[in-house]
């Protein structure tokens, strides 16, 4: 396995910087090196260096790992309730778009996209396993998102600097411009230019985030997932989303739960469905068999009747999936597989041909006095037996 790079030297920080110098010499670097503003033929790669580098030292548990192991996943990787998200948005919607919001976002940036300042949604995607949606589980998420900036407090406004409303939309954020065409007069309105559509300006910005209120930032969330969650059913987190252009309102995270197929069990609503397997002889005599159930170190008895057939179902009420925001459980129904038996002695060989024999002989018996005495039943044809 190749050696991680020096991530330090990437971003020109100590081995002993704090989070905070760590954010500023990534935020400094990535405005000379991201591609909307560097036309250099290696700067989309050298941006994607920094913000590797970045993404492992803002990282705790990263760090520590690159520190101690030289490789942020360590000698063993990162436990179950850690997930890391290197693409929020699922559908190639990274850290790279994360910096178009931004330099797009604020006073400074194109008007078209500044209009909006009050903070986005983010969405994701998160996977559990069906045991984690059984028995409930929380989840540390660690991602990329536009946070108030620690510096100015999310104000946009350096030391000793203030907002004052813009002179020139009178704080609407909007500017309405008259141009004289064939037809007459025609108005138009558009996002001030001068204060990005915030109707503000700061006279001293805050430099960490260029007066926005606002930078890129790698955070960790905890999420609650609860027992019984299906497929699709989504857990909003408030003001933990995009974050609003100076102290505006914040988006929502919200996590979409994506249940993952198991090997053993078939989820339909609130039941499992799962496979037993017996032998022929079992089936005819019935059986109770154990299996384990979805919970931890839960065991389920499976009482299959006697003269089970093949497909037949056996239902488990109360050992299914928890139904969501309640006790009570759904079931699980055991799927009887029969096949022949194997490795049968000679002495268990010999019964069996016994009995079989006295079966034919009965038979014949029954058949010869149905012909004499004219007893017999009548032939019908073969109808499966269902069972109630």
């Amino acid at each position: 396995m190749a050696a991680s790079p020096d991530y330090y030297e990437i971003l020109g920080v100590g081995h002993d910087a704090d989070a905070k110098t760590i954010k500023r010499a990534f935020l400094k670097k990535a405005r000379t090196l991201h591609p909307d503003v560097n036309q250099a033929p290696d700067a989309e790669r050298k941006f994607k260096e920094v913000n590797e580098a970045y993404s492992v030292l803002s990282d705790e548990r990263k760090r520590s790992n690159y520190d101690r192991f030289g490789t942020p996943d360590g000698p063993g990787g990162f436990g179950s309730d850690y997930v890391d998200m290197s693409d929020i948005f699922g559908g190639g919607f990274g850290v790279s778009d994360i910096f178009e919001s931004f330099f797009g976002g604020g006073a400074t940036g194109a008007a078209g996209r500044a209009a909006r300042t009050r903070g986005r949604d983010m969405g994701i995607t998160l996977r559990v396993t069906l045991e984690e949606a059984a028995a409930g589980c929380t989840k540390t998420i660690a991602y990329d998102r536009l946070a108030p900036c620690d510096d100015c407090g999310g104000s946009g406004a350096a030391d000793g600097g203030h907002a004052t409303s813009c002179t020139r939309c009178g704080g609407t954020g909007r500017v309405i411009e008259v141009q004289r065409t064939i037809f007459g007069q025609m108005q138009s309105q558009s996002v001030c230019p001068s204060c990005g559509g915030s109707g503000q300006v700061i006279d001293k910005p805050c430099e960490t985030c260029a007066g926005q209120g606002r930078a890129p930032s790698r955070e960790t969330v905890e999420v609650k997932v609860p027992a019984g969650v299906h497929s699709g059913q989504s857990i909003s987190l408030r003001g933990k989303g995009e974050a609003g252009i100076r102290a505006e309102r914040g988006g929502d995270l919200v996590v979409t739960i994506q249940v993952e197929e198991h090997g053993r069990f078939e989820r339909q609503g609130d039941d499992l469905f799962c496979r037993v397997e017996i032998d022929s002889l079992e089936a005819i005599v019935g059986m109770t068999l154990t299996v384990p159930g979805i919970l931890d170190e839960e065991v389920v008895e499976v009482r299959v009747p006697a003269g089970c057939s093949f497909g037949e179902q056996v239902k488990v009420t109360g050992y299914g999936m928890p139904r969501l925001g309640s006790h009570a459980r759904g079931s699980l129904i055991a799927i009887v597989q029969v096949s022949a038996p194997q490795g049968l002695t000679k002495r268990q060989l010999g019964a069996i041909r016994e009995i079989v024999g006295e079966r034919r002989a009965g038979r014949a018996a029954g058949s010869q006095v149905g012909d004499e005495g004219n007893v017999g039943t009548k032939r019908r044809g073969f109808r499966g037996r269902k069972r109630r």
